[in-house]
């Protein structure tokens, strides 16, 4: 078990990474919309989740698991462009 949450651990270090590198877009995503309106991009959410799907079940990744967690993360993704297109145009 000892191994198992070894590797369980290992790989949310390198999850915290990816998505760290993806805030890092989302910083450059807000800088670069011309208005706050863009932001949230309803076909943008859907072809982002469909790739994403698309994806998952080749990898060996349940749709049960996959759309859920995307579907989060692309919200609270939203919600931090949002702060970041707030604050650097205050």
């Amino acid at each position: 078990m000892a191994e198992v949450r070894h590797g369980v651990d290992a790989l949310d270090r390198a999850l915290v990474t990816l998505l760290a590198e993806r805030q890092r877009y989302m910083h450059a995503a807000a800088r670069i919309k011309p208005s706050r309106d863009v932001v949230h991009d309803d076909a943008r959410i859907e072809d982002v989740v469909a790739k994403v799907l698309a994806a998952a079940a080749p990898a060996g990744l349940s749709a049960d698991i996959a759309e859920p967690v995307w579907r989060t993360l692309v919200d609270r993704c939203i919600a931090h462009e949002f702060s970041v297109w707030d604050k650097t145009r205050a």
